[in-house]
């Protein structure tokens, strides 16, 4: 069975009843964030062998019977969505600690825990020549898309060597050259901007395809049925991705929509639409692939519900006073980490070995982007009406 990792995030998850007791399978690979945490909560830590910690209580996540079959993916694509879940997890993680710490200033850092698998079940299933859109919550997005951690890490510090030179923050990145076309503090904002890239693609017969991420917030945002009337017209190569994790900031799904199936939006305007399993990547990454070939083949708009769930706060700080402590302690079994562990475990071409060298290379990556980040410099005041177009 592959090791834990054991981040900050699943600490705080086990602390939700006040507990100064957290116990640890024998095996678990701690982050070191994590360890500095429990040193400054002083926490005890119990390590338990994996049959007894199966009898401690944990609920085991419940998996339905899978459509299809995770036998059929190379290795290599299967260690590559751990690496990038891993990835976004461990910067982000990063990143609401150097928030909570103020090393990051502004109002609002919105984080990807909890939603990792989506973007990369998504994005794997994309070419380099295809585009997405993001939105507030868009570091996994970027992530999964192949984008510098380092320069993203100095952008969300304000430094110059960030993406905008530091003068764009965390909710403001893109990469022309990867197909980011930006992350975006404007709810609902991307839709209309990928419907533009689509048509673009499409005039240019050029066989991209773009991607729209957007929460169920912005379904409720005017672009969003502009966006999809918009993109059926004109046939667009364009799949509208709407992250449901069942809060537009503190609002509930189910109070801010006239229908809890957003997907079935989309049928009123003649899309193909359906809802997914957003916390399993593998379900997320065969549902986009096969939605990517059928747009490939005739370009076509289409509409995608994962279903998936914010494991922290709006924003970082957030109290969540409007999660139940019951919501809040069934959080971890809905893990994609944890999900995509479960699942891969009767892989024999895949070892314990190849999974720590992963995190090792994860972890290197994430000290190399916070040491990159650190020594830049913050951009001269002459620079804030300055633009910086490449050349």
């Amino acid at each position: 069975m592959p090791k834990n990792i054991i981040t900050k995030e699943c600490i705080e998850n086990m602390m939700i009843e006040k507990s100064d007791t957290i116990i640890l399978q024998k095996d678990s690979i701690i982050t070191s964030i994590a360890l500095d945490y429990i040193k400054e909560k002083n926490l005890k830590v119990i390590y338990q062998d994996k049959s007894e910690f199966n009898n401690t209580g944990e609920e085991s996540a419940v998996y339905k019977k899978d459509y299809y079959n995770i036998n059929n993916l190379s290795s290599n694509l299967v260690l590559q969505f751990y690496y990038l879940m891993l990835k976004i997890r461990l910067f982000e993680e990063l990143a609401k600690a150097y928030k909570e710490k103020g090393i990051i200033s502004g109002d609002f850092v919105h984080l990807y825990l909890g939603q990792e698998a989506i973007a990369v079940g998504v994005c794997c299933a994309l070419k380099k020549e295809d585009y997405i859109t993001s939105t507030h919550r868009g570091h996994g997005h970027m992530i999964a898309k192949g984008a510098d951690i380092s320069k993203m890490l100095a952008e969300l510090l304000g430094k110059v060597d960030g993406y905008s030179r530091g003068k764009g923050g965390s909710m403001h990145i893109e990469d022309i050259d990867l197909g980011i076309l930006g992350a975006n503090g404007i709810v609902g904002a991307g839709l209309p901007i990928a419907c533009g890239s689509a048509l673009v693609s499409k005039l240019n017969c050029d066989d991209s395809i773009t991607v729209s991420f957007f929460g169920d917030g912005a379904s409720n945002q005017g672009t969003f049925g502009e966006s999809l009337n918009f993109a059926k017209i004109f046939s667009l190569p364009v799949i509208f991705l709407c992250e449901n994790n069942g809060y537009a900031i503190s609002t509930p799904v189910d109070y801010s929509c006239s229908t809890p199936n957003i997907h079935k939006r989309g049928l009123g305007y003649e899309i193909p639409s359906e809802v997914i399993n957003g916390d399993d990547v593998f379900e997320v990454y065969f549902k986009c692939k096969n939605a990517v070939e059928e747009i490939r083949k005739k370009p076509h708009p289409v509409l995608i519900e994962a279903m998936t769930h914010r494991h922290v706060g709006h924003w970082v700080g957030d109290p969540q006073n409007y999660r139940s402590a019951e919501e809040l302690k069934n959080l971890p079994k809905y893990d994609p980490l944890k999900i995509f562990l479960e699942k891969i475990k009767f892989r024999t071409d895949i070892s314990d070995s190849d999974l720590e060298k992963i995190a090792v290379k994860v972890t290197d990556e994430i000290k190399k982007a916070a040491t990159f980040a650190d020594e830049s410099q913050y951009p001269l005041k002459e620079e804030a009406i300055k633009d910086y177009l490449k050349e």
